[in-house]
């Protein structure tokens, strides 16, 4: 049974959240950093005791954040006896409702730590780190109207309020929406509501945004818990969504997703996710941040639904999903981001990079920077020669030399910038020198010039290829 939260409801959570202090905000306070941090890492005692000198906002901190009993929420939230039973169950909360960054709050089902037992199938999972992944992924510049495709708990919709002017949110779980909208409810946000398979609820429709955390866990045709299984074999969800976004956007629209693609024995993995691509009329980055043997994420996410490995359960589980790899070939698990934009465009481009270094700035930014950049490359492409560069104050060079008789040799000389998701690129000398003339004084062919009279005949032809990798990198930009 679903829990209903009505507009009445929600209007007097949010009324008592703010009079108690309950934001991301006033549970810090409350708490102090150290008290959170260790909350953050499921050791709640420290934030137990914090709680007990924090009136009205310790009793909700015990409730919904440590999954204590709580005989006094109901008063503190100023709910009927039918309204608190939505929520709380036994004094204690049946739902995970917990304040997140701007304010906001986001309600969804108790995890497996919270439950103490494996979560159910219709499972609506909260805010995660795949969810913070993309919502930090995403690009944030004004549109008109996006869709949040399979919204679950609502979490891509409450990030997307804050650029688009129209949101719709799609699920498939019934579950899911009534959750949603719940937490579009608390937000006071006004988001049109979906539900049905894919893209199936918004059939004929067009978007200037689509954002999509998909069910794209890989392995056999099955689904075990909705929020993470598609019921298709393999890659095929993450394929899916691929294929068909691009019809769903407005000329110039963007569409952004996390994505897993299988790593198959003799099969590039680039190869792969580009065959998903329809044929023109779309620009494609697909960012892999990692990528998992088969054993390590076959335990992730068994852990991930609260499943002990070990178990009968667990076991048996694993050896059905390991079977199922070892009959694909398959190797390895890729996971990352994909950026489209739909365009008309004679040239699409399409990129397929490793990013799997750590960085801490979020990457929708440099998603948006990357489609300006290959749109400029597509209408200056042929101009580059005549064209003057700078090179940003972002970008070092970093030199490793070894001792020789001569004294120090480079061996290693690499561009490396130092904001954004930190690209590196590692260059000659020739192309090192390339760079070092690039202050926006003269033109791309001067230099090369320049260079071939110190360093002999200068093939143009190779070195416009590495122009245009720095230049999609932000390592080089037109004066």
């Amino acid at each position: 049974m679903h829990p209903d939260l009505s507009a009445d409801l929600c209007a007097r959570l949010r009324e008592a959240f703010l009079t108690a202090g309950y934001t991301a905000d006033g549970v810090v306070d409350a708490l102090g950093p150290q008290a959170h941090a260790a909350l953050g890492r499921n050791e709640p005692e420290a934030a137990r005791r914090a709680s007990r000198d924090a009136g009205d906002l310790g009793a909700l901190i015990r409730l919904f954040l440590l999954g204590d009993t709580e005989p006094g929420a109901a008063k503190v939230l100023n709910l009927s006896d039918e309204q608190a039973a939505q929520i709380i169950r036994d004094d204690k909360a049946a739902l995970d409702i917990r304040p997140h960054e701007d304010n906001w709050w986001v309600i969804a089902d108790l995890d497996a730590d919270q439950r103490g037992g494996p979560v159910p199938e219709d499972h609506v999972l909260g805010v995660g780190h795949a969810s913070i992944s993309l919502a930090r992924a995403t690009a944030r510049r004004p549109v008109g109207t996006l869709l949040d495709l399979g919204t679950g708990c609502g979490v891509q919709a409450l990030y997307a309020s804050t650029h688009a002017r129209k949101i719709t949110a799609t699920d498939v779980s019934e579950r899911a929406l009534k959750l949603a909208e719940g937490t579009f409810r608390i937000n006071e946000l006004d988001v049109e509501l979906r539900q049905g398979e894919w893209f199936g609820p918004v059939r004929n429709r067009r978007f200037d945004q689509v954002v999509c955390n998909p069910p794209f866990v890989v392995g056999p045709p099955r689904v075990d818990y909705v929020y993470r299984d598609s019921g298709l074999g393999g890659d095929d969800a993450s394929a899916l969504v691929i294929r068909q976004m691009p019809a769903f956007l407005n000329e110039g629209g963007v569409g952004q997703l996390l994505a897993s693609w299988l790593h198959v024995k003799g099969q590039d993995w680039a190869d792969r996710v580009s065959g998903w691509l329809p044929r023109g009329g779309v620009d494609a980055w697909f960012v892999q941040r990692d990528v998992a043997d088969p054993a390590l994420y076959v335990g992730t996410w068994l852990r991930d639904a609260g499943v002990d490995p070990r178990s009968p359960e667990g076991r048996e589980k694993a050896n059905a999903w390991l079977d199922w790899f070892a009959e694909n070939d398959v190797e390895g698990v890729g996971f990352g981001y994909v950026t489209l934009r739909r365009t008309e465009e004679a040239h699409a481009e399409v990129v397929c990079e490793d990013l799997r270094h750590a960085f801490d700035d979020p990457l929708g930014p440099e998603a948006a920077a990357w489609l300006d950049r290959v749109a400029w490359l597509r209408a200056h492409g042929d101009e580059l020669l005549g064209t003057r560069f700078t090179v940003p104050e972002s970008v070092l060079l970093e030199e490793v030399s070894q001792a020789s008789e001569d004294g120090w040799a480079s061996i290693v000389r690499r561009l490396h910038r130092t904001d954004g998701p930190g690209w590196q690129h590692e260059v000659d000398e020739p192309t090192a020198k390339l760079l070092a003339g690039c202050r926006g004084a003269l033109p791309l062919e001067d230099l090369l010039a320049l260079l071939e009279f110190a360093y002999g005949e200068i093939d143009v032809r190779s070195a416009l290829p590495i122009v245009r990798d720095l230049i999609r990198h932000g390592m080089l930009v037109p004066a």
